[in-house]
């Protein structure tokens, strides 16, 4: 017993003077816990929740739940599967089927949301190694697979709930209105959410109001929004321009649809985002350039999707380019002269 206490002594001494050479930065925060910022995250998306409530009624409850439990169910059967402890406690799943659910239209059958979830989680994560190791945003896997394969169910307008406090779900999303019959909607409506789409998209402000609080606890990057938002605004007064009379304008473009929601909660993936603050606002221009290339360029009303997976398979060349100089380098330029 004393010979193996001894053993230990001796380890931790030669534990404790190993030369870590591990590239900077050195310092870490140790309650920067993944299930610190998934709490951050489902806290952020209180006013967007909210918001989806007050809008939509039951249709809401219901999706929110038939995601929430699916992602659920569907990481603990998939972890089972593998043989490794089942992870639930550490949020990840939960933020999955939340924003998930924020993604999709309230009126969708529940089928839509349990194929969604079970996509999201089977393809989009655990098949890649689970979490930490998924090149997609899981959402959105699911979400893409859902809208190719069932898009009729799909469609947000056309339906009523007599539960809902704001008749918005009888007609068809702002983004649709003004690409087949031109009509504007206004910016006050498009700002406080009293619109129709997915669950999530409504409320300009209650996206503005819980991504602010992701950029000031530090969860999300502030780089990607920004990125996002100027892409927006530049694509967008270079559309005015090129095209002068229209009453939809840069604020119409940035408020409308799930600009908002997917800049402050689906790009903002710290696992499928670019690691260095360059490459972050570098990701950021190129989900939001490629919304305004779908939105002014194609037949697609919506292009938040479609822009944050094709920019989460760039990740990886952009983490590259980016790659920081070690303090002290000497550039190629000056080895060559001396």
């Amino acid at each position: 017993m004393n010979e193996h206490a001894e053993k230990k002594e001796k380890q931790g001494a030669a534990d404790a003077l190993r030369l870590q050479v591990a590239s900077s930065p050195h310092l870490s925060n140790a309650s920067f816990t993944t299930r610190r910022m998934m709490l951050d995250v489902l806290i952020a998306l209180l006013p967007v929740i909210g918001m989806a409530l007050y809008v939509f009624g039951m249709f809401a409850v219901k999706q929110i739940l038939i995601c929430l439990v699916s992602c659920l169910v569907a990481e603990a059967l998939f972890t089972k599967m593998r043989k490794r402890p089942i992870p639930l406690d550490d949020g990840s799943a939960t933020v999955t089927g939340v924003i998930l659910a924020l993604s999709l239209p309230g009126p969708a059958p529940w089928y839509v949301g349990v194929i969604a979830s079970f996509v999201a989680i089977g393809i989009g994560k655990v098949l890649f190694g689970g979490l930490g190791m998924n090149i997609f945003n899981p959402a959105m896997v699911g979400r893409a697979f859902v809208m190719i394969a069932f898009a009729g169910s799909m469609a947000a307008a056309g339906y009523v709930d007599a539960t809902s406090t704001v008749d918005a779900v009888t007609k068809a999303t702002p983004l649709t209105l003004f690409q087949q019959a031109g009509v504007i909607t206004p910016l006050k409506d498009l700002f406080l959410g009293t619109t129709n789409g997915s669950l999530g998209e409504v409320s300009a402000l209650a996206c503005i109001a819980g991504g602010l609080y992701l950029c000031i606890r530090r969860t999300a990057s502030w780089e990607i929004p920004a990125g996002v938002i100027t892409a927006v605004v530049v694509c967008g007064i270079l559309a005015g321009i090129s095209g002068p009379g229209t009453e939809w304008t840069v604020l119409h473009h940035l408020f409308g649809g799930a600009l908002l929601f997917g800049a402050f909660f689906i790009a903002t993936d710290p696992v499928t985002s670019p690691l260095a603050p360059k490459g972050k606002f570098i990701f950021g221009l190129g989900v939001g350039a490629i919304v305004m290339l779908l939105r002014l360029f194609s037949g697609y009303p919506e292009g938040v999707m479609f822009a944050v997976l094709l920019m989460n398979a760039i990740t990886p060349l952009i983490n590259r380019w980016m790659i920081p100089k070690p303090f002290g380098a000497v550039k190629e330029e000056t080895k060559k002269a001396s």
